[in-house]
């Protein structure tokens, strides 16, 4: 299998951790997305929606979409489990990929792409929009805050694929400049713990 990089991004990122936490090696390449190899025809045969992370197979076929790309290396390879042994488990960790996606990452994405001078070649920005979109990142975040409580890790007693989306995310939110603030105690220490595992320098 290659695995197609695309460095700083977050979702390569978020496939990078997910390959450190199951502690399993693979051939990458990288994919510079300032230089616009990711809308190079030979990428396109690749990923047709010119989308950094990929994932070749050996039968020559792709999976793109880094949660996919996640759930067909955890089949393969089923410990340390990530997303869940037993269907309640499996529903816990799905519902908060979905509240981390939809409220978090996106909104933090919407913020960059729009606001961001770097992003003006790959975007066409609404100004506006990233506006919009940062009151919302701070209001989820305050409410994870309240949500994290007394817990080591989001939705489970151990750590979960949700966990490394979280992560995923205080660290993207960095792009645009939006910090956890500082009275959400709760949230800052569980970004404490994730920053300390290994897999955080993938």
């Amino acid at each position: 299998m290659i695995f197609y990089d695309g460095g700083g991004a977050p979702n390569p990122r978020r496939v990078r951790v997910f390959l450190s936490e199951k502690n399993i090696e693979i051939q990458i390449k990288s994919i510079d997305i300032m230089k616009g190899d990711h809308k190079k025809n030979d990428y396109k045969k690749i990923s047709p929606l010119s989308q950094v992370p990929a994932l070749e197979l050996d039968d020559g076929s792709y999976i793109t979409e880094s949660i996919a790309i996640c759930r067909y290396l955890e089949a393969l390879n089923p410990e340390p489990n990530l997303f869940g042994s037993d269907p309640s488990e499996i529903a816990n960790i799905e519902m908060w990929q979905r509240r981390l996606e939809l409220l978090l990452m996106i909104p933090i994405a919407s913020v960059f792409r729009h606001g961001h001078p770097a992003m003006a070649h790959l975007e066409d920005q609404v100004p506006e929009w990233s506006e919009a979109n940062k009151p919302k990142v701070v209001k989820f975040l305050r409410w994870l805050d309240i949500q994290i409580a007394g817990k080591e890790f989001i939705c489970s007693d151990r750590y979960t694929v949700a966990d490394i989306t979280a992560f995923i995310c205080f660290e993207f939110a960095k792009w645009p400049k939006i910090s956890i603030p500082d009275d959400c105690e709760n949230l800052n220490k569980y970004y404490k713990r994730l920053l300390d595992r290994p897999s955080a320098k993938a």
